[in-house]
């Protein structure tokens, strides 16, 4: 593929390391983000846009070929309607935007949320879909997925869905809540960790993947990346305390059955800080599903191999530092 190709929320984590391989492997890339001052530091064109606003996407997709579709809100928490109106409206008007710019091929970014977590003991794939919206960001992933598939099909679009699991390493411009799962217990905010669970993927592998699908032309459909699956967050502290013994990640873990009682206590320690980082609502979501999640697909139809465990752990961690 050649040409210009768009990148919307180019400032994200997913969004900054796809633009750094895009201009490694030779594109000519176009980033937007909300304000030009949260521009990430890369030799490329960047502008202003918001996906709520229909107004100056003409402009923002003019020449280009290809577009990959990033931009969202990444929150477990916070206004919810916001969250909502960011997936929803904002992939209707990128998506008729791109259309009418004469673009055809698009690379949507999803989430294991819109594939689900349960039901338990079942290994995931992309036939999954998520039915559980307790926390407005599931929502949000399922909902405009399921948008961006019917309005590829309306518009006549070339359509491939990466569906990527918690994304961690460096490289990002602001934390995410998966990489700041490893940020707070760097900080000891955590004397111990919910068995939450959780698979986890390398945020360059996510790159790759997002590339690949747009240049192979066989490739088609939703693409789950969740290598290290089946596990949860304790796991992964655990197995940064070996690798960093002398930081303050926590030993102990909590089952899923005692997560009332680190709800209440989220929420007292919340009227201090102000912020909230475990709610009622996102403790049932945690409760009711696994993280088995099958990646063959992405392995065969993308060609895809995968950054190991220690190197996801690693490359966060270098990145607080």
């Amino acid at each position: 593929m050649q040409g210009l190709v768009v990148v919307t929320g180019a400032n994200g984590h997913i969004g900054n390391n796809l633009c750094r391989q895009l201009l490694e492997r030779g594109y000519n890339v176009r980033g937007t983000v909300r304000s030009m001052d949260k521009a990430p530091n890369l030799d490329m064109e960047f502008v202003e846009a918001d996906v709520l606003e229909k107004e100056g996407w003409d402009k923002v997709l003019e020449g280009a070929s290809g577009l990959f579709h990033l931009a969202t809100i990444y929150a477990t928490s916070g206004d919810g309607q916001l969250i909502l109106d960011t997936a929803n409206k904002g992939t209707e008007i990128v998506f008729k935007a791109a259309a009418k710019a004469g673009i055809s091929r698009i690379v949507y970014t999803s989430s294991v949320a819109a594939i689900g977590s349960s039901p338990k003991g079942v290994v995931k794939d992309e036939s999954n879909w998520n039915e559980n919206f307790s926390l407005p960001y599931t929502q949000a992933k399922t909902e405009s997925e399921r948008k961006a598939w019917k309005l590829a099909e309306e518009l006549n679009l070339d359509l491939r869905v990466i569906n990527p699991s918690g994304v961690l390493g460096g490289s990002f411009s602001r934390p995410t809540p998966s990489t700041d799962i490893i940020g707070d217990a760097m900080k000891g905010k955590y004397p111990v960790v919910p068995k939450i669970p959780l698979a986890f993927v390398h945020v360059d592998d996510v790159a790759t993947a997002h590339i690949n699908a747009y240049e192979i032309d066989e490739a088609s459909g939703r693409y789950v990346l969740a290598p290290y699956q089946d596990g949860n967050i304790h796991d992964l502290l655990k197995r940064a305390k070996k690798l960093y013994p002398k930081m303050k990640f926590p030993r102990l873990g909590i089952p899923l059955w005692l997560l009332p009682v680190v709800v209440l206590q989220d929420w007292f320690m919340g009227l201090f800080t102000g912020k909230r980082l475990l709610t009622r609502s996102a403790a049932k979501s945690f409760s009711s599903g696994d993280s088995k999640y099958s990646s063959k697909k992405a392995e065969e139809e993308l060609g895809l191999s995968w950054k190991s465990y220690d190197d996801c752990i690693h490359d966060t961690v270098e990145a607080y530092r």
